[in-house]
């Protein structure tokens, strides 16, 4: 009877792996986020309000795949108001939940936000939300938007969406590839 109890212990936890193995294969999405890994220029608006001009800044971004082709990994290096910025997201997208998930970091900041989101059904552009309590306005939702104009270039914007406010626009990045 105990060795039954085993056996199907161990059948359980082989039809899980099993499923944890079927759904850590990369897949269309993933191809997708592969052809991203590269050198890239940025150039890059933020406003720092929605009645403030934008600061403009140039900058550069690294892209390459880990762990096997499951996640880009995006490191930006440029400058905002005048001093050194740099920022690292992670990009991947989850099979199970069938959604883009990312997180960054930067060096303007000690937190680590989480983004999530979905991809238009052609795969060129992924929209992700974060909640973030911001310490200077409160609880407030980001957007962001990323888009594939084409194999060299993105457009990414950024926007705020205060608690109770209207949602304000702040970035917009064109990010080309280095020829």
């Amino acid at each position: 009877m105990e060795n039954e109890k085993k056996q199907e212990g161990k059948m359980e936890m082989e039809a899980m792996m099993a499923v944890y193995k079927k759904l850590a294969i990369p897949g269309t999405s993933h191809k997708m986020l592969a052809s991203l890994a590269g050198s890239w220029i940025t150039k890059t608006k933020a406003w720092m309000g929605p009645d403030q001009p934008p600061e403009e800044s140039t900058g550069t971004c690294e892209q390459k795949m880990l762990l096997g082709g499951r996640y880009l990994q995006q490191e930006y290096v440029g400058d905002m108001m005048g001093d050194t910025f740099t920022g690292i997201n992670l990009l991947g997208y989850d099979n199970y939940t069938k959604k883009y998930v990312s997180t960054w970091i930067d060096s303007m900041s000690t937190g680590i936000y989480c983004f999530e989101g979905t991809a238009s059904p052609d795969d060129k552009t992924i929209t992700q939300e974060c909640s973030y309590d911001d310490p200077a306005r409160g609880l407030m939702v980001w957007r962001s938007v990323t888009r594939i104009v084409d194999d060299n270039t993105l457009e990414y914007e950024m926007y705020l969406i205060p608690k109770g406010g209207q949602e304000e626009k702040a970035m917009e990045m064109t990010v080309t590839r280095k020829r």
